[in-house]
């Protein structure tokens, strides 16, 4: 069995016994003076997160198809106008009959 060794001069008792003393006051101190570390703060926000640069392209990319095919539209409608007393709505497909 191992045994452990006994201080045989008072001087390194005491010693000790202090040293143990100064370190558990130091302890005691750093308790009482500590103060929270809880982190309450909100949470870094990315700017890559909240703005689609994907998403804003894509539309703008179908505004842009709407607005010309408004724009053609417009101008089959306005050819029309202009045109109107010279269009034939006659149908000039035969009629074929079926025996």
């Amino acid at each position: 069995m191992h045994r452990f060794p006994l201080l045989t001069s008072p001087w390194a008792n005491g010693h000790l016994q202090q040293a143990w003393e100064k370190a558990y006051r130091h302890h005691r101190r750093k308790v009482q003076n500590a103060q929270p570390v809880v982190d309450t703060h909100a949470p870094p926000t990315f700017s890559h997160l909240h703005l689609k640069l994907k998403r804003l392209k894509l539309e703008e990319e179908k505004l842009s198809t709407i607005d010309r095919d408004n724009h053609l539209l417009l101008e089959r409608v306005a050819s029309v106008m202009r045109t109107k007393e010279h269009t034939d709505s006659r149908n000039n497909s035969i009629q074929r009959r079926s025996s």
